[in-house]
């Protein structure tokens, strides 16, 4: 079985495909190229356990479907980090990119030597994901660390790269107050530029997630002035 990292790269330019195939295939990685935004939901189904992508890089302007859109579909069937390539960086698009799944975004034009950090980055961020953490089945919940699924009392959460990263966080030491800023730190470790509204997008999603299963428990409690915290229910 091939272990080298697979990039699937949806990217209707034919110049800025091939400059950044030719920098990942030079980083170590193999990839898969897409052109039409129709074509990326049905290869991504068709892929065995084994062939499914490590990290997918998206364009937002494509043909035949738009990276919003699929953005959201792919997280129904993929837990792979899913980069976004855009010229369009209105605050709307940023947030409602990360509503929807996806993990970053990188403006165009950009370097394809920044594109290669931030692929590095964030697989690195999984791998270190894979270090056991704390049971927390006092709570009923549970993470699968390597297939990025999380439960609670035996129901699937279905949840985003993001949210199961911020949710592994915050539950691997309950009681502990996270700062905004220690929480960015834990999810994005590429230095980039993101706000403090960002981490509340994500812990408004992620409440909203928990208590559609446990309607009358409250996991992620507010510290005013500080951050959040994890309480076991």
């Amino acid at each position: 079985m091939n272990t080298t990292p697979l990039i699937l790269l949806v990217e209707d330019e034919p110049k800025i495909a091939r400059l950044l195939e030719d920098y990942l295939h030079n980083a170590g990685y193999r990839t898969h190229h897409l052109d039409d935004g129709l074509a990326v939901l049905p290869w991504v189904q068709a892929q065995t356990p084994a062939q499914t992508p490590d990290l997918i890089l998206l364009d937002i302007m494509l043909p035949g479907r738009d990276g919003l859109t699929l953005c959201r579909e792919l997280r129904e069937h993929s837990p792979a980090p899913i980069l976004m390539l855009t010229a369009r960086m209105e605050e709307i698009d940023r947030l409602l990119g990360l509503e929807l799944g996806a993990d970053d975004y990188i403006c165009k034009p950009f370097s394809p030597r920044e594109v290669v950090a931030r692929v590095k980055a964030h697989l690195r961020r999984i791998e270190r994901l894979k270090t056991p953490l704390p049971d927390t089945s006092d709570s009923g919940l549970k993470l699968d660390l390597n297939g990025y699924r999380a439960s609670l009392d035996g129901q699937a959460l279905d949840l985003t790269p993001v949210e199961f990263r911020l949710l592994a966080t915050l539950s691997a030491q309950p009681g502990r107050v996270f700062s905004r800023d220690q929480l960015l730190d834990r999810l994005y470790d590429d230095h980039r530029v993101v706000t403090d509204r960002t981490v509340d997008s994500h812990i408004k999603n992620l409440r909203r997630k928990l208590q559609s299963l446990a309607p009358q428990r409250e996991f992620i409690h507010s510290v005013y002035g500080v951050g959040y915290r994890f309480e076991e229910g």
